[in-house]
């Protein structure tokens, strides 16, 4: 565990500013040898901003540096790329994937550091005409996904792994670095479900054990005082407590976190709606999505409510709306307000007023080099041909740019998204403010019926009852029926009248949100035949 004679890395007054703006102030923390550090703080508190300088990225060069002193093994340091980094023995886990998309797992995993072996013509002409060793590459990559105890498959393509397989291969391909000193794990479980994340604690634990220092960046706070040696908590830039974690809590935390006492909420004011009318009704749906599984899922949801889905990893709940909504194959008979909708065919749900907010905000929600005001407006514009002005009966048309900044303003105030305006593009802001962004593109498309899978993915403590509570709203307000995919069972307690579990790709059972937690996991654990 720690070592404090000589800690392997030492942050000493490091300073940061963007073109004037001061994001860190006088930062200092030491981490030992094997020390597990948990980083908090909310969404802005800095400390994306820390672990880049940390690990050279190219940003903080390219904005004028920083200032203080970086320490590994008692020797100053200065990272000008990421790959000085990994030279030092520091890996890095980023909160956003990056991954070859048509490469397998194993690929990726060895990326550029793939064992090759010579043959007849490079034995002529050089090693650069060596053939790569695809025996070894395979043995590499099953080790370091033992490493972590979670079986992903290595010869699956990327672009076909649900996104919780994707953070693993990510975390794998750290693993089978030799070098490998300290690992940075930048919301690495916000993916992630209750028994891969616990996989993953398990498998931070072995790093430990194995002389590995960890710094784990997360919003799951329990996972924090589970793994974690000592806490460092950050706020505006600055850090306001750095404790042993034996000495905490959650409450504690959150409250150095937001500098207030936030309320851990009970379950909510949810509602009985027995005599409500179906408005979807699915019935023997299966979905062919990988890691997903779901065989035979019958569900009637009830006009105005807002219904839960949750279960454990991979066993189908992901699979639902990916299935309705057409992004994967699927078979069955869905219907909405009496109407038989056509499955395998995205465009007829949203012509039907059905919408749908992806747990992989990335790859289905944003377009990151466009602006929020695109993002916002562009699927309402395309699909219902809002926010367009018409001449000579809509033979001309023309984007109605004030109803498109009025739209986007309108959700940048009530989401409280953290931007410099509403012409920002969606890569540069963090991502809890990208997974609002997604939120307000839905909420502006007024839908009838709404699909939100994993709303609080990477979202801080703080902004988490926001987003919540904004569901709410638009549910109780605008009268839309409301279907929440979530890994966190609390949360759809929170949130929602009824909450079905799903379990071997089947319902479960579905129970009210005032059932009690000791219930809803039997029903986990339970397999439906």
């Amino acid at each position: 565990m720690t070592n404090n004679v000589n800690p392997l890395l030492q942050m000493q007054n490091i300073k940061k500013d963007f073109f004037g703006n001061q994001v860190l102030t006088d930062i200092n923390f030491t981490l030992g040898e094997g020390e597990v550090l948990g980083l908090c703080g909310e969404n802005g508190a800095g400390k994306s901003t820390l672990m880049k300088i940390l690990f050279g990225m190219d940003v903080i060069r390219e904005t004028g540096g920083y200032s203080g002193d970086i320490l590994i093994d008692g020797k100053k340091v200065e990272f000008n790329t990421p790959f000085d980094a990994l030279e030092a023995g520091i890996g890095m886990v980023h909160q956003e994937f990056s991954l070859v998309p048509g490469f397998t797992a194993t690929e990726n995993i060895l990326l550029n550091r793939e064992p090759c072996k010579k043959n007849i013509v490079s034995e002529v002409f050089g090693d650069r005409l060596n053939t790569l060793d695809y025996k070894e590459m395979d043995r590499r990559s099953a080790a370091a996904i033992e490493k972590m105890g979670v079986a992903i498959d290595a010869k699956m393509v990327i672009s076909d792994m649900p996104v919780g397989h994707k953070q693993f291969t990510e975390i794998a391909r750290e693993l089978s670095k030799d070098q490998l000193k300290l690992l940075i794990l930048d919301e690495p479980t916000a993916v992630l479900t209750e028994k891969e994340a616990e996989a993953l604690l398990e498998s931070i634990r072995g790093m430990a054990a194995r002389g590995i220092s960890v710094i784990f960046i997360t919003h799951r706070l329990h996972e924090i005082l589970a793994v974690c040696d000592k806490v460092v908590v950050m706020r505006d830039g600055y850090v306001v407590r750095d404790v042993p974690t034996r000495e905490t809590s959650v409450e504690d935390i959150t409250k150095w976190m937001v500098g207030r006492d936030v309320q851990s909420a009970a379950v909510g004011e949810a509602r009985t709606n027995d005599g409500g009318r179906t408005i979807l009704s699915i019935k023997n749906l299966w979905v062919d999505m990988p890691g997903e599984t779901v065989r035979d899922v019958s569900l009637d949801i009830r006009e105005g409510e807002i219904l839960g889905i949750g279960g454990l990893a991979g066993q189908g709940k992901l699979g639902i709306p990916n299935g309705v909504m057409g992004l994967y194959e699927a078979g069955g008979k869905v219907e909405f307000n009496g109407q038989e909708i056509p499955l395998n065919n995205p465009r007829k749900c949203l012509d039907s007023s059905l919408a749908f907010v992806s747990e992989d905000r990335r790859e289905v929600g944003l377009l990151l080099d466009e602006s929020l005001e695109w993002n916002v407006a562009f699927p309402a514009m395309q699909i219902q041909e809002k926010f367009l002005k018409k001449l000579l009966g809509g033979f001309i048309k023309w984007r109605d740019e004030k109803g498109i900044h009025q739209v986007t303003q309108k959700y940048i105030d009530e989401l409280q998204i953290k931007c410099t305006s509403s012409k920002q593009k969606a890569k540069e802001l963090s991502g809890g403010n990208q997974q609002k962004v997604c939120l307000a593109k839905a909420f502006a498309l007024e839908p009838k019926f709404l699909f939100v899978s994993e709303p609080t993915r990477g979202i801080d403590v703080g902004a988490k009852a926001l987003v919540l509570e904004a569901l709410k709203q638009f549910n109780r307000e605008s009268g839309v029926t409301v279907v929440m995919i979530s890994s966190e069972l609390e949360e759809l307690r929170q949130t929602c009248d009824r909450i079905a579990i799903i379990s071997g790709g089947r319902v479960a059972g579905i129970l009210p949100a005032a059932a009690s937690s000791e219930e809803f996991g039997l029903l986990m654990v339970s397999q439906v035949v």
